[in-house]
């Protein structure tokens, strides 16, 4: 069973036009708040992210945004968080973030949430890490997505014990019982140090 005491959230810095998707942002970070879960993310107060730390901040819940100094002049920063962190560059952003969390979580977000999603499921499959990776598929936005997965186990580019590093469900709650019920697969042999 996986403490999950932290949890890494990558989404957009839009809103979309999508009413379910602000919806569920919504519980996500009132959920989160409830069960005494801080949100890590990426400290902006604009779009899925504002929504998403700021619910969770007015359900008394603790939030902390790590953003790269250049990013600041770009997006608006949300000043009322928990703890906010600073970092040089987008590298060390993503590894603080993963540093500090004992899960991941994508809602909908465009290239930018696809990328972190991507980073941290490949950590994951070269045993880097062995924090659960959840995918929360608001209204069926990421069917696309997982279809494409799909065809890459088909065709021989991705292992079905890769494939299932990523947690996904429709339900805020069911995600979070997957992501605490989650049990790492063995890193491969390739990937062991050589202790001979």
């Amino acid at each position: 069973m996986n403490d999950l005491k932290s949890i890494c959230v990558f989404c957009g810095s839009s809103d979309g036009n999508d009413a379910q998707i602000t919806k569920a942002t919504k519980q996500l970070g009132s959920t989160l708040a409830a069960q005494n879960i801080t949100l890590v993310y990426g400290a902006a107060k604009i779009g899925v992210m504002g929504t998403l730390a700021q619910t969770c901040l007015d359900a008394k819940g603790k939030v902390i945004g790590v953003i790269p100094d250049f990013l600041k002049l770009k997006e608006v920063v949300h000043l009322g968080l928990t703890t906010l962190h600073t970092t040089q560059n987008m590298h060390e952003r993503k590894m603080m973030m993963q540093e500090i969390s004992n899960g991941f979580i994508a809602l909908p977000g465009g290239f930018g949430t696809l990328e972190e999603l991507f980073e941290v499921i490949t950590w994951g499959q070269l045993g880097l890490h062995a924090k659960p990776i959840g995918l929360l598929n608001i209204n069926g936005f990421y069917d696309d997505l997982l279809g494409l997965l799909e065809t890459m186990v088909k065709k021989g580019f991705l292992s079905i014990e890769n494939y299932e590093l990523l947690l996904v469900d429709a339900d805020v709650d069911a995600l979070l019982e997957k992501m605490r019920n989650f049990k790492a697969p063995e890193v491969p042999k390739w990937l062991k140090p050589d202790r001979t």
